[in-house]
């Protein structure tokens, strides 16, 4: 005769299976290695070393309303140990003496300028009068400059210019007073790029913190990082006047 089980028996003894089931599940979970999304690389004493004595300066433009893409960029920097200012266009002279004082204290060994629409415009300005300190720029990154832009001196290593052509954006100019290297990008294949967009925009972010990494961390060991970076595709287009990506 088979034996007949109760309706309760039937289920306390799916519940004790179900409890049974989640305690290996979880000791299984606990057991396994954290994904590559939590993992930090270490950064060595020369990448610490090395972000610790650079300074960016990041310059929005009018209004300080239009350039809060800068701040985003701004907590990315602080998230990698980078010391960083953001301020409005405006200021552009006094944070230049701020530079030149702590660069010549032995503070800063690095300067970093990224300006967006007239904060772009001003960084001309500044890396003049920091040349005029005696003071280099290692590197400078405009979003979109207007305003007929051109660097009349001073000397800034690198200086990237993305612009976007079909726009309110154009190509900087310098003459021969300007030592450094001049990039002017086109970047108007990047998706939803626009000139108000254009430091808010993720690929571009991208593009800003790759240039200032690659500056600070470029043989320096392991960067710290404090979480990784937004996993997207790349545009399949990429127009750029110097071959730049």
């Amino acid at each position: 005769m088979t034996p007949r089980f109760s309706t309760s028996h039937t289920n306390a003894t799916r519940s004790r299976s179900a409890r049974w089931f989640g305690l290996v599940a979880l000791a299984m979970a606990l057991a396994l290695p954290l994904g590559t999304g939590s993992v930090r690389a270490a950064p060595s004493p020369a990448a610490a070393s090395a972000a610790g004595t650079t300074h960016v300066y990041l310059l929005r433009g009018v209004l300080n309303i239009f350039s809060l893409g800068l701040d985003d960029i701004a907590k990315k920097l602080d998230s990698q140990g980078i010391p960083n200012t953001v301020a409005n266009f405006v200021s552009w002279s006094s944070l230049a003496d701020e530079a030149a004082t702590a660069y010549k204290a032995g503070r800063i060994k690095t300067i970093i300028l990224v300006g967006h629409s007239s904060g772009a415009t001003a960084l001309p300005d500044m890396i003049n009068k920091l040349g005029q300190l005696g003071v280099p720029v290692k590197l400078a990154i405009g979003l979109d400059s207007v305003f007929k832009t051109k660097l009349v001196g001073g000397n800034a290593e690198r200086y990237i210019n993305f612009y976007i052509a079909s726009g309110a954006g154009e190509p900087v100019r310098h003459d021969d007073g300007f030592r450094g290297k001049v990039e002017n990008v086109d970047v108007q294949a990047v998706p939803g790029v626009g000139h108000i967009t254009i430091e808010k925009n993720v690929i571009m972010q991208q593009k800003v913190i790759g240039a200032i990494d690659s500056v600070v961390f470029s043989g320096k060991g392991s960067r710290p990082a404090a979480a990784p970076p937004t996993r997207m595709a790349a545009p399949q287009r990429a127009a750029s006047a110097t071959g730049y990506r």
